[in-house]
């Protein structure tokens, strides 16, 4: 809506706004995004006498907040404050005043900065993750072969808490049981652990902790298209990484339509359900193995336990284990079908011989069957690397450190991110392609 101004006439106030490059801009951005669910949400609302702003304005405000990195509410509402033009753009109800210059009191048209934080809080995730996944299936059509391979990885988030500044000195900084005043949901982590030597020669292990929060990334990327993202999960900074892997892959085949054939992550996704998500069509997960300090268990080629004898160990029966898995029992081969006569030095020998009892589900054999050697392997685990580069583009739009108190805000804000990053990828996407139609 161009408002009538008392300045300039409504063909003058149509050219600035066309030859506006910042509109321009966002305008161009903002077409990439599918908005239609979003609206149909705001049709169901019922109007006040007070009609209040759509929820696509916020979200595409949000959005420049955003990619203009503005950290900070009150830089973001100056930033508009200083572009009339992009905030009718963006769809607010504006505030008409034939004595201003644009038609309309731009002070009085943007929500305060205390209703902007309130908004980010209250904003509905799930219309945030529909236009994810809208970009994700755009990126589906423009890009072939997308989503065969995806990586995981989980992205640091450090909360806005004095804990966090080491400059300040507090008692009990790392205590889980001093919980943060500034933010009451963010939680103790490790962030990683490094080994640093003491004075007598020896190595410690130090963990470095932060109070926060951590970001699962679904990745994946098509030579030539660049990288972008199929899913993501955010959770308190006390959850082990592994814990992202469903609700990661879950949404990762939602928004594809159809199941990725390869996984690739690093040692923490080390668990054979990570292994059985693609065990059963045809596919590897190129994770490290991980023993989680214990001894690994020597198998055959086809998963069969070899015992400390050096002898393949017979199958029993199979039954379901508490773990949640399906496993096999394997016993003594010198005792079992019949003993043999021979002995084993073993003390278990003299009772009914040793037994095994490990995972028989597909995914639990190929976690110690799979060859981490072989091509296939190495080219899958390569791939990772594309999840790291997405958390350094998500760094670079201020993932890290958000300068809000909340789990909500905190999560809208990094979907937020990611709808930026995929956009961007889906813009490079059509530009390559475009360049690849013949001329006519």
């Amino acid at each position: 809506m161009i408002p009538h101004s008392p300045l300039f006439d409504q063909t003058t106030l149509e050219h600035q706004v066309q030859n506006d490059k910042v509109v321009q801009r966002y305008r161009e951005f903002f077409s990439l995004i599918d908005w239609t669910l979003v609206q149909q949400d705001q049709v169901g609302h019922t109007l006040s006498d007070r009609p209040s702003h759509p929820e696509e304005a916020y979200i595409k405000a949000f959005l420049v907040k955003v990619i203009e990195e503005k950290k900070h509410m009150t830089q973001l509402r100056d930033f508009l404050v200083e572009h009339p033009l992009l905030t009718v753009e963006l769809g607010f109800r504006l505030h008409l005043d034939e004595t201003q210059p644009y038609g309309f009191d731009i002070e009085k048209t943007l929500p305060k900065k205390r209703w902007l934080n309130a908004k980010l809080r209250l904003l509905n995730h799930h219309l945030l993750q529909d236009l994810l996944t809208g970009t994700v299936q755009a990126l589906r059509e423009a890009i072939p072969g997308l989503g065969e391979t995806i990586a995981i990885d989980v992205k640091h988030i450090y909360a806005w808490v004095r804990e966090n500044n080491p400059r300040e000195f507090i008692k009990d900084r790392y205590s889980k049981d001093h919980q943060p005043k500034g933010d009451p949901d963010c939680r103790l982590g490790v962030k990683k652990r490094t080994n640093k030597e003491q004075p007598d020669g020896s190595k410690k292990e130090e963990p470095e902790c932060l109070w926060g929060y951590g970001s699962g990334v679904a990745a994946a990327t098509i030579g030539g298209y660049g990288d972008l993202v199929l899913g993501e999960f955010t959770l308190p900074f006390n959850r082990a990484d592994v814990s992202y892997y469903l609700p990661l892959y879950c949404q990762s085949v939602s928004n594809l339509g159809f199941f990725p054939k390869y996984i690739a992550a690093d040692a923490a996704y080390d668990a054979w359900y990570v292994y059985q998500s693609v065990a059963l069509r045809g596919g590897i997960a190129a994770v490290p193995l991980n023993n989680h300090g214990h001894n690994n268990l020597r198998r055959d080629p086809d998963g069969t336990p070899i015992c400390e004898k050096g002898l393949r160990m017979h199958p029993s029966f199979e039954f379901n284990h508490t773990n949640g898995y399906r496993a096999k029992r394997f016993v003594c081969p010198l005792l079992f079908p019949e003993a043999n006569g021979e002995t084993c030095d073993n003390p278990l020998f003299l009772k009914k011989g040793c037994h095994k009892d490990p995972n028989w589900e597909a995914g639990g054999i190929m976690r110690v069957t799979l060859d981490r050697s072989g091509p296939l392997y190495k080219a899958i685990y390569r791939q990772r690397t594309c999840a790291e580069r997405i958390n350094s583009q998500a760094k670079e739009l201020g993932i890290e450190r958000p300068k809000v108190r909340n789990i909500d805000s905190v999560r809208n804000i990094n979907t937020l991110i990611y709808l930026v990053i995929n956009v961007r990828a889906l813009r490079r996407a059509n530009s390559i392609n475009k360049g690849l139609l013949p001329m006519s």
